[in-house]
């Protein structure tokens, strides 16, 4: 902040107003917010609306503040390896992932879900984070339930499944799709981790992120039948974006859930947050009503893991339907 300066015919009026039971003025000058806070509050209204701004058509873009027009850029080949389904090892109650973390359920006969937008709105006490010793090593996942759709081909028993990933380690931002219990021969394209399948939609280039500017980050899913299905994931003043066919697994005909929460960078590994740590997590789901979704606990579907310990969750309808739950140790 500047310093001010005065004459002294400035400082002997200002001695009398201070005597003056009204100095609104004044007053109302030292309450306007700092230029910082404003400039915050314009990011994050930036942030809020991009991943709402649809891409033009399939591939890979970018787009940086103040900006909301997207541009092309070249895709790349996501990771050739696993960010597992839940492997149910671990018993509920313990930290978080593995199954147990709370899920947006949407509610009402028929709901599915057309976007889930993930967001970490307070993030208090987060110094440092590690997956395996490696700092900075994590990934967000925005996850679907377990569904039943033609992507499985009539085999008994199996469950089709879509994450939306963004990998530190990877430095990339994808979808990885699932088919659970598929067997063991996988269709073509597909990698075997066996007795379930996966594949990746084209990767965009992201940069790995500290765990310390978590508060920044946002990322959105949607799902549209016969279209595509869409990842936005953003930072402070950059945003990504990458699309797949939706007929992949049929997100868009049997979405009802939705997972996020910042865990380990794949392969079943846990994010190991500092002593302290507190995250706040809101799940956003947009399903064409304004219907407040359920905090279903113990739902979570993803097999990567954090150290924090869930808290309470609670459920908004209106504008934003969405659920709000607290991770601590």
């Amino acid at each position: 902040m500047h310093m001010l300066t005065f004459d002294a015919r400035k400082l002997a009026g200002i001695a009398i107003a201070a005597g003056l039971a009204s100095a609104t003025p004044l007053s109302a000058a030292f309450a306007a917010p700092p230029a910082d806070a404003a400039e915050a509050q314009a990011r994050e209204t930036w942030r809020d609306t991009i991943v709402r701004t649809p891409v033009p058509q399939e591939g890979c873009f970018h787009a940086s503040y103040p900006g909301t027009v997207w541009t092309q850029v070249a895709c790349t080949t996501g990771p050739n390896r696993p960010f597992i389904p839940r492997t149910g090892t671990r018993a509920s109650g313990q930290t978080v992932g593995d199954g147990n973390d709370y899920v947006a359920e949407v509610s009402g006969a028929g709901a599915l879900i057309q976007q889930t937008i993930g967001t970490f709105p307070k993030v208090t006490g987060v110094t440092s984070e590690k997956d395996d010793g490696e700092k900075n090593d994590y990934s967000l996942q925005l996850n679907s339930n377990f569904m039943t759709t033609p992507a499985c081909d009539g085999i008994s028993g199996c469950l089709s499944w879509l994450q939306f990933v963004y990998s530190t380690g990877e430095k990339q931002a994808f979808m990885q799709y699932w088919l659970i219990n598929y067997g063991d021969k996988c269709p073509s394209g597909w990698n075997a981790d066996r007795p379930d399948c996966y594949k990746n939609s084209a990767a965009v280039s992201v940069p790995k992120i500290v765990i310390t500017d978590l508060q920044n980050l946002k990322m959105s899913g949607s799902a549209v039948t016969n279209g595509n299905d869409t990842l936005v994931f953003t930072n402070d003043t950059e945003a990504y974006s990458t699309t797949g066919k939706d007929s992949v697994v049929d997100l868009a005909t049997a979405w009802q859930e939705s997972e996020f929460n910042v865990i380990g960078d794949g392969g079943g590994s846990e994010a190991k947050f500092n002593k302290g740590a507190s995250i706040t997590v809101n799940i956003e789901v947009i399903d064409g009503s304004s219907n407040a979704p359920i905090c279903a606990s113990g739902y979570g579907t993803t097999g990567e893991t954090n150290n924090l310990t869930l808290k309470s969750c609670s459920e908004a309808g209106g504008s934003a339907p969405s659920i709000t739950f607290v991770e601590a140790n």
